[in-house]
């Protein structure tokens, strides 16, 4: 008998240990109310989406500036390729025609 008068005694003595811990829990906010943690999931959830969307966002801008500026690169190349091509037209046709318009100064106006 001396057996069951003591788990009497500690029945109630863990009863309330284990209201004590869910109290302590509930006040630090370890244990909230589902509704509370379904809230809160659904704006981290549509947090999460919003920042997919702009990600997804700037990878096209990110795209399509590069896009542009191999363009603009190829674009910078090919008017190189016709200034040399120009300048050695220009250079050829100076050395056939020595005296031309393009090996004297230009004279200012008569005042």
């Amino acid at each position: 008998m001396s057996d069951l008068s003591a788990v009497s005694v500690l029945v109630p003595g863990g009863a309330g240990a284990i209201v004590t811990l869910i109290v302590l829990l509930i006040l630090k906010g370890h244990l909230v109310a589902r509704s509370v943690l379904e809230d809160v999931r659904k704006d981290r959830d549509d947090r999460i989406a919003e920042l997919v969307k702009d990600r997804d966002m700037w990878r096209a801008a990110h795209r399509e500036s590069e896009a542009a500026r191999i363009e603009a690169t190829n674009q910078v190349g090919e008017l190189l390729e016709l200034a040399r091509v120009a300048d050695h037209v220009l250079r050829a046709i100076r050395r056939e025609v020595p005296g031309d318009a393009m090996d004297q100064s230009v004279a200012a106006p008569p005042s």
